[in-house]
C-alpha cells in the first residue's frame, strides 16, 4: 500500500510540476513577445523621427525644364547628414517619383524593391542580413516628389531578445527542478491525511466486519438449527428465537451508532437545538442508572455546585446549555453506563462508587472547540468513579472506533460501551464536538477515572 501512495504522491508531484511550468512557459513567451514588439515599437519611433527630421529638411525648388513644377535637391537635403546617421546606424534611401534609387547612404543599394504602401517592415536580406525599414512618401500639391526609405539594422532588437531568451530559459529550468522539490513535499503534505484516512478506513472496515461476523454467524446456527429439527421442544425453539432477537437489537443498535458517526463525520447530524437544563437532564439520567449501580452494589450520587446568582440572572438559567436534548441524554448515559459497568467493589478497598459533579465555571484558558468570546461562563460535568483505571498507554485512544483495551495487561480498563461494540466513547465524543463542547479523560489504574465535559453556558440575560 506505501507503493500505492508513493505513487500517487509521485504523479500529484509531477502533474504539479507540468501545470507550473505550463504556466511559466506561458508567462515567458508572453515577456518574450511583449519585450520584443517593445523593442521594435522603438526602433519604429526612431525611423519615424528621423523621416520627420529628414522630411522639414529636404531642399525642395523648382524645376528648370517644367514650368510650376517642384523637385526635391538631393545634394542639398542628403550630404550634411550622414555622418549623424552614421553614429545612429541608420541609413537612407531616396527615390524619385518613378521609384528609381537616387541617393543612398549604403555602400551597396540594397537588392530589395520599394514598397511605398508599407511602414514598419522587417527585411529578410543575403547573409543574414535583417533590417527594419520605413517607407515615407513626400507630396507637394498632392504631387509626389519622391519616397524616403529609412533603415535599421535588427540587431539592436536580436542582440536583447537573444540575451532575455537564455535568461528565460535558465530561470524556467530551474524554477521548474524548484517547483519539483516544493511539489513532491507539498504531495507528501497533502497526502498524509489520505493516508492516514485510509488506514483508519481500513481498521474501521476490520472492526466493524469483526463485530458484525459473529452476531451474524450465531443468527444463521439458530436458523439452521431451527430448520433442520423442526419438531423440537418448543422451549428450546423458544430460547433460539430468543438468541435471534437480542442479537438482531445488538445488530440494531450497531448499525444506527455507525449511522450516527457516519452523519457527525459529514456534518449532517440534525440537532433539534433548545435550551436543556442539564441539572434536570443528570437527575433523568441519574434516575435511569440507578437501578444498574445498585445491582452492582455501586453508590452513585449527583453533586450540583450552587453559584453565586447574579440580581439580573435568573436561577433557572444557570445550568443551561444550547442543545439537543435526546443527544445530551445519550451523552451523559454512556459516560455513567461505562463508569458503572467497568467499576467493581471487588478492586477497591473503600465503598465503590460513581460521581457526578456539575459546575458553574469560568476557564483560565478558552476550550478549543468552544467558538464564543474568550471569559464566557462553561457548564462542567465530571463522572468520576473509583474503579480500576485505565492504563497511561490507552488513554491516547480511547475515544477510537472500535479500541479495547487488551484485558491481559496488567488490569488496563475493558473501555466496552453500553452497546459492547466500542463505539460509546466515539460517540460521547462526537455528541460533545456537535454541541461545540469538550470533553477529557484523566486514570490512574486501581484508583479509578474522571471524564469532564464542558460545554458554553446559553442564557437569554444578560450574565455576570
Amino acid at each position: 500500500m506505501n507503493l500505492l501512495f508513493q505513487s500517487t504522491r509521485r504523479r500529484l508531484a509531477l502533474w504539479y510540476t507540468a501545470v507550473t511550468a505550463v504556466l511559466l512557459l506561458l508567462f515567458a513567451i508572453g515577456v518574450y513577445f511583449y519585450v520584443r514588439n517593445t523593442l521594435i515599437e522603438r526602433i519604429d519611433d526612431t525611423l519615424k523621427h528621423v523621416v520627420e527630421v529628414v522630411d522639414r529638411s529636404l531642399v525642395i525648388q523648382p524645376l528648370a525644364e517644367t514650368k510650376g513644377t517642384y523637385g526635391v535637391n538631393v545634394d542639398a537635403s542628403f550630404s550634411q547628414k550622414v555622418n549623424s546617421l552614421e553614429d545612429d546606424r541608420i541609413d537612407l534611401e531616396w527615390f524619385n517619383p518613378q521609384q528609381k534609387l537616387l541617393w543612398s547612404t549604403f555602400e551597396q543599394p540594397l537588392d530589395y524593391p520599394l514598397h511605398p504602401n508599407r511602414s514598419g517592415e522587417t527585411v529578410y536580406l543575403s547573409g543574414d542580413r535583417i533590417l527594419r525599414q520605413i517607407v515615407q512618401q513626400v507630396e507637394l500639391n498632392h504631387r509626389v516628389l519622391g519616397y524616403l526609405r529609412v533603415s535599421h539594422p535588427w540587431f539592436e532588437v536580436t542582440k536583447p531578445i537573444n540575451q532575455l531568451t537564455r535568461d528565460l530559459i535558465i530561470g524556467i529550468t530551474l524554477m521548474v527542478f524548484c517547483v519539483w522539490g516544493i511539489g513532491w513535499f507539498l504531495s507528501g503534505i497533502a497526502i498524509k491525511p489520505v493516508q492516514v484516512s485510509y488506514s483508519s478506513l481500513k481498521q474501521f472496515t476490520a472492526d466493524a466486519s469483526h463485530e458484525l461476523r459473529n452476531p451474524i454467524a450465531t443468527i444463521q446456527t439458530n436458523v439452521q438449527m431451527a430448520l433442520a429439527y423442526p419438531e423440537a421442544e418448543p422451549q428450546l425453539q423458544r430460547r433460539q428465537l430468543e438468541i435471534i432477537e437480542r442479537l438482531t437489537q445488538k445488530l440494531g443498535r450497531l448499525v444506527n451508532d455507525l449511522l450516527f458517526l457516519a452523519r457527525s463525520d459529514s456534518g449532517i447530524v440534525q440537532l433539534d437545538w433548545q435550551s436543556v437544563p442539564l441539572d434536570a437532564l443528570l437527575i433523568d439520567v441519574i434516575e435511569e442508572q440507578r437501578i444498574a449501580a445498585t445491582q452492582k452494589g455501586l453508590f452513585l450520587s449527583l453533586h450540583i455546585v450552587e453559584p453565586k446568582v447574579a440580581a439580573d440572572l435568573d436561577e433557572e438559567d444557570i445550568f443551561t446549555v444550547r442543545g439537543d436534548w435526546d443527544y445530551l441524554s445519550r451523552l451523559f448515559t454512556n459516560l455513567i453506563a461505562n463508569a458503572i459497568e467497568h467499576t467493581d467493589k471487588s478492586v477497591t478497598a473503600t465503598e465503590a462508587s460513581v460521581e457526578v459533579e456539575l459546575a458553574l465555571i469560568k476557564p483560565a484558558i478558552k476550550p478549543i472547540r468552544v467558538r464564543e468570546a474568550h471569559g464566557q461562563l462553561m457548564l462542567q460535568v465530571k463522572i468520576k468513579d473509583n474503579g480500576k483505571g485505565i492504563a497511561e498507554s490507552a488513554l491516547p485512544h480511547i475515544f477510537d472506533r472500535f479500541y479495547r483495551a487488551d484485558p491481559a495487561r496488567s488490569a488496563q480498563r475493558d473501555i466496552n460501551t453500553p452497546t459492547g461494540a466500542g463505539l460509546g466513547l466515539a460517540i460521547a465524543k462526537a455528541i460533545v464536538e456537535n454541541h461545540q463542547g469538550q470533553i477529557t479523560v484523566e486514570s490512574i489504574l486501581k484508583q479509578g477515572t474522571t471524564f469532564t465535559v464542558i460545554f458554553p453556558q446559553h442564557i437569554t440575560k444578560k450574565s455576570f
